[in-house]
């Protein structure tokens, strides 16, 4: 008995199929070098090594790494030996300078990596930094995708980071796989450095939100209203955000357990206000909010969560527990 012919709707649908499958096993063989394996950096490494990643990581701290192994990962002993045989390279780490090491050291990734390598940026860095050192790495075959990260240490746990991603678009296209797995909204905004440049104005938004989440919680309790309840009605209107519902809680039982640290936010408002300067843009809130920030990372609070920006409210209001 002769066989149905297919007809080509259903070619085309095993078609795509296969492809797919091929490009997931492709991507299952894929070597990764993961450096900086801090709160954010380890659950996405995590999650790539649960895609079936080979996962290669390194970190300053050796129980960072050791979690990782436990989680089916490899341990490096160098930035050298991480990034030497990897495929793709991704840097999670605090600073510019931090990330200018990692390239252009002598144990970085200028110098060790192979021809072809992705390298995906997922530190928080100046957008001027970020576009020099896609330079430099272009001209020595590496291929550079700047992809700062937001959400915080719960969307890096749960893998619903977003993602700006500035770089090349066939690049950014190579890198796409990867970020699906630890982002949920991966969005090419740009060329090299736009990543970052969005990034910092996802910071600036961020800290205005939560300065402001912390101004209504003093003023709801001043006015002895339940703010459990206040914070429920207000998160179901215009006035409800991602940092009210991540962060109104324990802003409310003063828990400040860092999920991003008020000294990496400081940082972060430093790359808002030098680039808005260098581009000549006036952000009158946004300079005050760095201000803020600032005064209270130098009494001593820079370990703390940003949340804790509530405590300066407190403080100026009087009404310091």
């Amino acid at each position: 008995m002769t066989a149905p012919r297919k007809t080509t709707q259903q070619t085309t649908r095993q078609t795509t199929r296969q492809t797919t499958q091929n490009t997931q096993k492709t991507a299952q063989r894929t070597t990764i070098a993961f450096i900086g394996l801090g709160i954010m950096g380890g659950p996405m490494a995590a999650h790539l090594v649960r895609a079936g990643h080979d996962v290669v990581g390194h970190n300053l701290s050796r129980l960072a790494v050791d979690v990782l192994v436990e989680r089916g990962g490899r341990a490096a002993t160098d930035t050298a030996d991480a990034v030497r045989e990897a495929d793709v390279v991704i840097t999670m780490v605090p600073d510019s300078p931090d990330v200018e090491g990692l390239v252009f050291g002598e144990e970085g990734i200028l110098a060790h990596a192979k021809p072809g390598t992705l390298h995906l940026d997922c530190s928080t860095i100046r957008p001027d930094v970020a576009r020099r050192i896609a330079d430099a790495e272009r001209e020595r075959g590496i291929r550079p995708v700047d992809a700062p990260v937001s959400g915080g240490e719960p969307a890096a746990v749960e893998g619903t980071l977003s993602i700006m991603v500035g770089g090349e678009p066939d690049d950014v296209a190579a890198a796409r796989p990867f970020l699906d797995v630890v982002g949920r909204t991966v969005v090419h905004v740009g060329p090299s450095g736009a990543g970052q440049t969005v990034k910092a104005a996802n910071q600036l938004i961020v800290a205005g939100n939560i300065q402001l989440v912390a101004e209504a919680l003093v003023f709801l309790e001043a006015h002895g209203v339940d703010t459990e309840s206040a914070l429920a009605v207000l998160g179901g209107g215009l006035a409800g955000s991602t940092v009210l519902e991540r962060k109104g809680a324990t802003m409310r039982a003063r828990t400040f357990a860092p999920g991003f640290r008020i000294d990496l936010h400081h940082k972060d408002l430093g790359i808002v206000t030098a680039s808005a300067r260098e581009a000549g843009v006036a952000i009158p809130l946004g300079a005050h909010l760095a201000q803020l920030v600032g005064s209270l990372r130098a009494q001593g609070h820079g370990g703390l969560d940003h949340s804790a920006l509530l405590l300066q409210v407190e403080q100026l209001s009087g009404r310091t527990r």
